[in-house]
């Protein structure tokens, strides 16, 4: 291979699954021509630009699946060397492609025991088996960061808490999980990503921690994955001035975090992951095309994800870079496409998923993270002799109080927006309220989506009537509800899924433990 080529296997730029042929044949150029080493998928141009315009992403495309599928054929057959096939499916490939298996978020597998810790590597082995079958050898997860930063607009969700060792071994698993699936996975974002309140996509975190600090919470799951075999990291777009010299320098473009700290003092010889090199904190810094795809790769990158200038990337390191740093990085990530049997994961068509076991993992699964976040010791409304359903932004027919209906029939209502002004007035006969709330949004962006004229009536409400609250999402949104000591109990059942809200209506009718055998 020339020079050239090498440093293209080292590329993996972004394609879009719902694309423009002319988008499609450009990537097409870039396989063919510059050998680019792999390509990463995204749902859609509008979608991967959900970060910057903050928004939720939503998609709402037709036959994501099946394009994705012949995409990746049809990109395979052109390339000489085989591709290495990427995506960022944190919690399935439902968070990139519709009508495919979700998984729950981090968070609500963070809420489950650490004895349940065999059910979180399941996820992880059902995930890689699903991308697997599509033809992708790499995801983009798990997330090792600790959630600590209550304000944190980029991870939430994503984490799998605030507890270092529960984060610690609930990531190893994941990713384990994933391996044992035929799949590669990537602890992300190091040095850790979880104590900032800046979005990376939209500006550069800065974290002013001394590295003791740093080493006794944001790198421990770092350090304790690679001890444990971890052999690919993507370095986040943030600053830590204490491992680099002082400098305000993104450690994804920082010698000192990468080629110092992670490579020489933790001995970490595994393939180092850029971040997108499209996010606001970094792709900003350089106006010249070409020389932000330098710099990471000087500072200690071996894959370069999201590039926007490729052809420029491959020309810059190669005046810039010496042959040997080039063959280092080449030879990882040839080796990682040799050793990795790359050529026998390629897409089955027809992609089938196994839909009836999927439901009852996740059925097994809210078991397990289901529970009481706050208990204020109030009257317990299930032995009530009255009282009624009321569901937050969320049709009135949902499988939460369908269930309940089956044992225990009661008034339902609904309250979409603030312009419900009748709902509220209905439930002034009623002293006792199950509160289902559906939170709209994973995404702090714009309270969670939820409308806080309806969220400040409901903490008018509970003042003078005994409630529960059922949190369906992120439970991270209870942030917004005020004076939470009004509500007699407050229980997270963290996703909205039909397999979930069945799980938490009869938790909440106290039956959850009767008729109930689940075995994967």
């Amino acid at each position: 291979m020339t020079l050239k080529e090498k440093i293209g296997q080292l590329f993996s730029p972004a394609a879009f699954i719902h694309d423009t042929e002319e988008n499609i044949r450009a990537m097409e150029r870039l396989i063919t021509e510059q050998q680019i080493g792999g390509v990463t998928f995204f749902h859609s141009r509008h979608s991967a630009a959900a970060n910057f315009e903050q928004r939720q992403e939503i998609l709402n495309y037709d036959f994501t699946l099946e394009k994705l599928v012949q995409r990746i054929e049809r990109f395979q057959k052109l390339a000489k060397i085989p591709l290495l096939i990427s995506i960022d499916a944190e919690f399935g490939l439902a968070m990139r492609v519709e009508e495919t298996p979700q998984y729950p978020y981090a968070i609500s597998l963070g809420a489950m025991p650490k004895s349940q810790i065999k059910l979180i590597r399941e996820v992880g082995y059902r995930i890689g088996k699903d991308l697997r079958q599509c033809g992708i050898h790499l995801n983009f997860a798990p997330v090792a960061d600790i959630n600590t930063n209550p304000d944190n607009p980029v991870i939430g969700y994503r984490s799998f808490g605030k507890d270092k060792d529960i984060v610690s071994q609930f990531a190893f698993a994941m990713y384990d999980g994933m391996e044992k699936a035929g799949i590669k996975a990537c602890y992300k974002h190091f040095p850790g990503h979880g104590d900032t309140d800046v979005d990376s996509h939209l500006g550069l975190p800065i974290i002013y921690k001394s590295k003791k600090e740093l080493l006794e919470e944001e790198l421990y799951p770092f350090i304790e994955g690679i001890n444990a075999g971890v052999n690919m990291l993507m370095v986040g777009h943030l600053a830590v001035p204490a491992l680099s010299a002082g400098k305000k320098v993104p450690a994804s473009l920082s010698k000192e975090v990468i080629s110092d700290f992670l490579r020489k003092e933790l001995g970490f010889d595994g393939i180092v992951v850029t971040d997108a090199l499209n996010m606001k904190s970094v792709s900003k810094l350089y106006a010249e095309p070409g020389q932000l795809e330098w710099e990471a790769f000087n500072a200690g990158n071996d894959l370069l994800c999201f590039s926007e200038n490729v052809v420029e990337g491959i020309d810059y390191i190669a005046k810039h870079a010496s042959e040997s740093q080039i063959e280092m990085s080449y030879q990882r990530i040839s080796n990682l496409k040799s050793t990795f049997d790359i050529k026998n994961i390629m897409p089955k068509s027809p992609v089938v998923f196994d839909w009836e076991n999927h439901n009852a993992l996740n059925e097994k699964l809210a078991k397990q993270y289901i529970n009481v976040l706050e208990d204020n010791k109030g009257e317990d409304i299930v032995d009530c002799r009255s009282f009624a359903k009321v569901s937050l932004f969320s049709p009135l027919f949902n499988p939460f109080f369908n269930e309940i209906d089956n044992y225990q029939s009661t008034p339902s209502f609904e309250i979409k927006s603030s312009r419900d002004l009748m709902v509220w007035k209905e439930l002034d006969q009623f002293e006792n309220l199950l509160i289902a709330l559906f939170v709209p949004s994973a995404k702090p962006i714009n309270n969670f989506g939820m409308d806080m004229e309806v969220i400040e009536k409901l903490t008018q409400i509970t003042k003078s009537k005994n409630c529960q609250i059922y949190v369906f999402g992120n439970p991270l949104a209870l942030e917004k509800i005020s004076n939470k000591s009004n509500v007699c109990k407050v229980v997270g059942a963290y996703q909205n899924f039909e397999p979930v809200q069945k799980i938490a209506a009869l938790h909440f009718l106290d039956e959850l433990d009767q008729g109930i055998n689940f075995q994967l």
